[in-house]
């Protein structure tokens, strides 16, 4: 991945974010998902009262995508994230903003379905930690396992 590529996918997380819905916790997520031939979605946080059905950003970009019809090549994710300021814009946190356990089987799922290991940016104020999907999410469950 290109420098110029990781900037526009963490810039396509950040627009996300602009979006989530986050009225409980103040705390707006977004992410995008790189595809080899190019595309990018992008998906933000979307709270509800019942905390339990909220959705994660990245569930959101994985549901939208394969909504696409997107089937594999997901060859890069960014998630951003932070608590919204007094002037209503994001602050993005001292930490990076990692996926949750949830989420890393989400996105590995459709990762498998084209036999990838994307890069993921987690991204805090000050930094962007690069990691592999496979390292966040040791061992799997796939559809290999059902069958």
């Amino acid at each position: 991945m290109t420098t110029s590529t990781r900037a526009a996918l963490i810039g396509a997380a950040f627009a996300a974010a602009e979006h989530a819905y986050a009225p409980y916790s103040q705390f707006r997520v977004g992410a995008a998902l790189g595809f080899a031939d190019g595309s990018t979605v992008s998906g933000a946080n979307v709270e509800n009262a019942s905390y339990g059905l909220s959705l994660c950003a990245e569930t959101a970009a994985v549901a939208a995508a394969m909504n696409g019809g997107a089937r594999g090549g997901l060859a890069a994710i960014a998630v951003v994230g932070g608590r919204t300021g007094p002037d209503g814009e994001m602050q993005p946190g001292e930490a990076p903003v990692m996926p949750c356990g949830r989420c890393r089987q989400v996105l590995s799922e459709l990762a498998l379905l084209g036999g990838t290991d994307p890069v993921v940016w987690c991204v805090s104020a000050e930094e962007v930690l690069e990691v592999r999907l496979s390292e966040l999410l040791p061992h799997a469950f796939g559809p290999g396992q059902l069958g």
